[in-house]
């Protein structure tokens, strides 16, 4: 094996534990978004101490999203952490489309509102039209128009069954406006073969959820954007800053009750959202119902609401235990 490509991207995305934000929604028919709730669950995340933020992602529904409504939720975050006093924090935006002239209008838009970053999937509809130099060149059509650096996301399971694999990812990130991955697929070769030809700066490699971070880390990897953080933003962040740290011992305690709180997670948005509600929104005053996804998806029943809060009740105390940022004690300013 060669030596790693070092040379830094211009803006990499930096390290740690990322939150892909949940959509909040009125309880009317319409479920219009319900920002000044959204705003109280931001300013949350970021006085617990997560290192960044991830809008309109999968557990934000960007499907489910209009694109002026995309817009308003990345300046509704990015007011948020402005009024804490921190208007450099790192916010990703989802910027994915089909088309690669709709893809870049939303990258720009996203720039607008706010983002530092762009999440991007690759295209999906008629799948088996695309080949791979098509999705490479969608990829690169993108970073070439748009303002802000992009992250290439990779889940097959949102993405009718497309997965980007380590050799077109390894291409992705010769491009200057490329500079990072999240690895949905969960998979950890994968992980590994990118991290050995890249150093951080060039290209940062970030797993898909928090129940594989340590090993993310023990194989070079970034960190990892999560859904659990929407639950447990404290828990999740500190296996990052224990292992930053050299404080290894506490990072795989943390590690293993993290790894079985997001089992929940694995099952659907909809119970991220139920524990999202039961052990941060009802604390913030926050109603039941603006944790609900968007239609058509349906309530969760009240065995899958039972399952989910025993699932993550493992982790109901560290979260209350563990200090958030620069010290504060749950979550608090």
């Amino acid at each position: 094996m060669g030596a790693k490509i070092s040379e830094a991207k211009a803006k990499p995305l930096p390290p740690g534990v990322y939150t892909p934000v949940i959509t909040l929604y009125d309880g009317t028919p319409s479920q219009p978004v319900n920002h000044g709730a959204m705003y109280k669950h931001c300013q949350h995340l970021v006085n617990s101490g997560m290192h960044g933020l991830v809008y309109l992602g999968t557990n934000g529904e960007l499907a489910l999203l209009n694109r002026e409504e995309r817009s308003a939720i990345v300046r509704n975050a990015k007011k948020a952490v402005t009024d804490l006093g921190k208007p450099d924090y790192p916010i990703v935006a989802g910027i994915s489309a089909q088309s690669t002239v709709e893809t870049i209008q939303c990258a720009k838009e996203a720039a607008e509102a706010g983002a530092l970053w762009g999440l991007l999937l690759p295209p999906s509809y008629w799948a088996k039209s695309l080949s791979s130099d098509a999705i490479l060149a969608y990829y690169r059509d993108v970073a070439d128009s748009s303002p802000i650096p992009i992250i290439a996301y990779n889940f097959p399971g949102v993405c009718a069954g497309v997965d980007l694999d380590s050799d077109q990812l390894a291409s992705l990130a010769s491009h200057p406006n490329i500079v990072a991955t999240k690895l949905t697929c969960g998979n950890v070769g994968k992980l590994t073969r990118l991290t050995s030809k890249f150093e951080p700066l060039h290209f940062g490699v970030y797993g898909g959820s928090s129940d594989y971070l340590l090993p993310t880390l023990h194989a070079g990897g970034n960190g990892c954007v999560t859904g659990l953080g929407n639950v447990f933003p404290k828990s999740t962040a500190k296996i990052y800053d224990y292992f930053a740290a050299g404080r290894l011992d506490e990072a795989r305690e943390l590690q293993d009750l993290v790894a079985n709180a997001e089992w929940a997670c694995k099952k659907s948005i909809s119970c991220t959202k139920y524990g999202a509600w039961w052990f941060v929104g009802r604390q913030l005053g926050l109603k039941e119902e603006l944790f609900l996804m968007r239609k058509p998806y349906t309530e969760l029943k009240g065995d899958l609401k039972s399952w989910s809060v025993e699932t993550m009740k493992v982790l109901e105390e560290m979260e209350k235990a563990l200090p958030g940022r620069e010290g504060t004690v749950n979550g608090g300013k």
